[in-house]
This record gives structure tokens, sequence and C-alpha cells, in this order.
């Protein structure tokens, strides 16, 4: 009698995509922890690296759309392989730039925008690979796995360049992101692929475990119409996807998530060490805990959004977590910047950052509830006002904090999290997209 093999190939490449998020965030909040340095090179202020963080945003935000059909039409395993050695060439022109350089601020902002169109493939793909690889039931651990390498990227961040910086410079730590980057997305070329039927470790077993799951999804029953289940290019209905009112309640939800999270990835380093007084190493070291309650609750709230699914449906599932999460963060951001004490404010502001992120994955996995192969688009364009949104606080936090002090631009940021809230009632991933 055979015994047939059982793999789990879409959990290793969902554990690559894992280190590919951590590596893509280490390479984008690298310069928030070299600021200090960069700042004394050139001689900027907070507004010029304000101006500097918003130019990645702004390339990442700008690019998302043509990212997501690229990742629709050419698949997650070539646009995500290219990406990476994309920002990998951006990341070491930035530790190329000599001290001399004149214009440094304007040569930067076009090397981040450069990083952040190279970056911009990131998410999309790895929707798109969600939606070929991952059966419904799993959907929201797997993107809160993925997004919990943002979490773990950052939070490495801070000690390992803090140190790298210390003994060999800030280029030091832009040489060592660009090198890690590029390991990393060849180990992804040469193990993944872009639908399992592809990929010859898949056992027959996970096969059907797979298209069995997918076939449950809403969306997938009327993909099927349109297109054949190997289909690598998709037809994607642009009519379909903008007329739906709940892509621009998740874009304005996302901006909200997006404002929110880049206070942390642009400005709280910086926070702890010059508002709330703290030395370069413990800034480094506070600056860790929202990162660790990121990486937690991201992996918590994609538990939670797919055990609430399989209880009481997608919309239940997917949208009641995240609303709730994002009324939980105002709460922390407006505690936790009233606080005298530096040790207690990170602490709460770091339980912040874990309610935000519990929202995270809910934001992903409907746009593949919603768009099953098309997801690629959807995501992109909801991204796409998480970038916008994150934009606006690089460089409106500083212009806030300077003229009404910290906590109010910790008050807007918690404003925009209870408007968030209040979006995902309108959101409706149990109802999919139609392609006809």
């Amino acid at each position: 009698m055979l015994v047939e093999r059982r793999t789990r190939v879409r959990y290793l490449l969902a554990i690559l995509l894992f280190v590919l998020s951590g590596i893509a965030f280490l390479d984008r909040t690298n310069i928030s922890i070299a600021g200090l340095q960069i700042s004394a090179e050139y001689g900027l202020g907070n507004q010029h690296l304000g101006w500097i963080f918003s130019a990645f945003l702004i390339g990442y935000a700008g690019f998302q759309i043509p990212a997501g059909w690229l990742a629709a039409r050419y698949g997650p395993r070539r646009v995500l392989a290219f990406g990476v050695l994309w920002w990998g060439v951006a990341t070491e022109l930035t530790a190329l730039l000599p001290s001399s350089m004149p214009h440094a601020v304007a040569v930067l902002i076009a090397i981040r925008f450069a990083l952040g169109a190279g970056e911009s493939v990131v998410y999309p793909a790895a929707n798109q690979f969600v939606a070929q690889w991952i059966p419904l039931r799993e959907r929201g651990f797997v993107n809160g796995l993925i997004f919990a390498g943002v979490g773990a990227g950052s939070g490495l961040t801070p000690p390992l360049l803090t140190w790298l910086i210390t003994g060999h410079g800030w280029r030091a730590a832009f040489w060592f992101s660009a090198v890690i980057g590029v390991v990393a997305g060849l180990v992804w070329w040469f193990t993944a692929r872009d639908t399992p039927e592809e990929h010859p470790w898949v056992s027959r077993g996970e096969l059907r475990v797979i298209e069995e799951g997918i076939r449950s999804t809403p969306s997938e029953t009327i993909d099927a119409s349109a297109n054949s289940s190997k289909d690598k290019a998709p037809h994607i209905s642009w009519g379909a996807i903008f007329r739906r009112r709940d892509l621009l309640a998740l874009m304005i939800g996302y901006f909200s998530f997006g404002y929110i999270a880049w206070i942390y990835f642009s400005w709280f380093f910086l926070y702890m060490a010059r508002v709330r007084g703290l030395d370069l190493k413990a800034s480094a070291l506070f600056t860790m805990l929202p990162f660790i309650s990121m990486t937690v609750f991201c992996l918590l709230g994609g538990a939670l959004s797919d055990l609430l699914t399989s209880l009481y449906g997608l919309r239940i599932g997917r949208c009641l977590p995240a609303g709730v999460a994002m009324f939980c963060t105002a709460g922390f951001l407006v505690l936790g910047s009233r606080v005298h004490s530096p040790a207690l404010a990170a602490v709460i502001l770091a339980g912040g950052a874990g309610a935000l992120y519990l929202s995270q994955s809910s934001f992903f996995s409907v746009s593949v509830d919603i768009a099953g192969r098309s997801s690629g688009i959807f995501s992109s364009i909801v991204n796409m006002g998480g970038q916008i949104g994150g934009a606006v606080t690089a460089s409106l936090t500083p212009w806030i904090a300077q003229r009404f002090g910290w906590t109010s631009s910790f008050g807007v940021a918690a404003t925009l999290a209870v408007i968030g809230a209040f979006f995902w009632l309108i959101v409706h991933p149990e109802r999919p997209l139609e392609t006809t």
C-alpha cells in the first residue's frame, strides 16, 4: 500500500515572504536610525529628513497599481525577485553617496524615491501569491505571518544598525541592508513558483488541499467562469474593481493605518532620543518594543481572523477584529503620549503599535476574499492608500510637533485611528468582485 507524501511548501514560501517583508522594512527604516548621523554629515534638519522619508513613500505609493498589474501579469516569483534586486541597488547608492556631495538633499530624495518604486512590488506580489497558493481558512494567518516581517524587520533594525553605525559608520548599515536583501531575493527566485501546479516539491495531497480551499472562496467561484485556474494572466475587470464602495473604505482605513504606522517607522526612534531624552543605545532598545508588539499581534490578528471567519463568516471574521483594534489603537496613542515616564510611554505606545497591527492581516485578506485572482491589483490600490498616509505623516508629524507639540501629533494619529475603525463598517468581504 502506497503512503501519499505530504508536503507544506506553501508554508515554506510564506516564511520566505516573511523574511523578504522583514528585509524590505530593514531597508526602508534604516535611514531613520541613521538619521542623526546623516543629518550631521549633510547639515539636515527634521524638515529635510521628512522630505527624504516622504520621497520613499511617494515612490512606493505611486507605483502600487503598476506593481499590482505586474504581479497579476507576470506572477509573484519574477516580479518580487526583480524588485529585491532593484531596491538592493538603491540601498547601495545611498551608501556610496560622498560626504562632499552638493545638493545632497535632492540626491537622497531621488534615491529614496527609486527605493520606494522598487519596494512597491512586495505586498501586491505577496497578495497574488496568497490568492494562488493559500486556502481560504489559512489566509488570515498567512497574511499575518507575511506582515509580521514588518515588525520583525523594523524591530531588529534599531539595535543591529545602531551597533553597525557605532562601530563602522552609517554607510555600513546600508551596505549590510543591500547585501542581505540580494541574497534573500536569490533564494526566493530559486525556491518559489507562481502556482502550486508548477512547483516540483508540491505533493498531490497538498495540491488537492490548496485547490479545494481556493475553490471555497466566493470570489473564485466567479473567477472560474472567466479564467482557467491555471491561467497565469487572469482577466482584470477594472470597472468592477473601481465600482466597489468598500475599495474606497479600505483605502481610507489603510490611509489611517499607514499614517499611524509610519510615526513608528520614521519618527519613534528620534522621538525617544530627542523628546524623551534617551541616549542612542537606550533609544534603540526602547524602539524595539513597538516592533516586537507588531510582530506578535500581527500573527495573533491573522489567527483570530481565521478563527472568527470559520465560526461566524467572512464579514465578522475579517472586519470586527480590525475595527475594534483600530479603536484600541487610538486609546493607546493618547495615553502613551501623555505619561511622563519615558519607559512607560514606550510600553504604552508599543501597545498601540500592537493593537494597530492586529488589524493588518484583515486589509490584505479581504482583498483576496473580494478580488480572488485580481487581488494583486485590488490590494495594490488599498496599499497605495496606506503609503499616501505614510508620506503625509513623514512630513506632517514633525510640522505639528514643532508648532503644537508631540502630544498633538499623536492626537491627530488617534483621530485617524477612530476614522479608520468606522470605515470597516462599509467593508463586505462576503460579496465577491463581479467580473462579468
